[in-house]
């Protein structure tokens, strides 16, 4: 098991949005293409309290290019999103990276 972690940094004020985005539709239609996540969280105390971060569970990087890929090019994703962003952008910017666990790790 790979894990993705993302971090989407918000235009200052929009992280309810993105939180209610991620509530009311994101996780139904990833429910559907099959992508797990494995939790979500926000900063208590920290540099920013407008980030959002998460975790994906993949078995490859080739599942994950294959199910992520199909769900951003999903019509229903598309339209939803931009929808929730007739008001503006939600996300500043997303910064991804991929981890390992090791082999003294509790989460495999």
């Amino acid at each position: 098991m790979i894990y993705e972690l993302r971090i989407y940094h918000c235009i200052p004020g929009r992280l309810p949005a993105l939180n209610k985005r991620f509530e009311t539709i994101t996780l139904d239609l990833w429910k559907r293409h099959g992508i797990r996540q494995a939790g979500f969280w926000t900063v208590l105390v920290g540099e920013s309290n407008q980030d959002l971060y998460y975790l994906l569970a993949w078995e490859s990087m080739e599942e994950r290019e294959r199910v992520f890929g199909g769900f951003m090019n999903d019509p229903e994703w598309i339209a939803k999103r931009a929808e929730t962003e007739k008001d503006g952008p939600i996300v500043a910017s997303i910064t991804n990276m991929f981890l390992q666990p090791t082999s003294y790790s509790a989460v495999k």
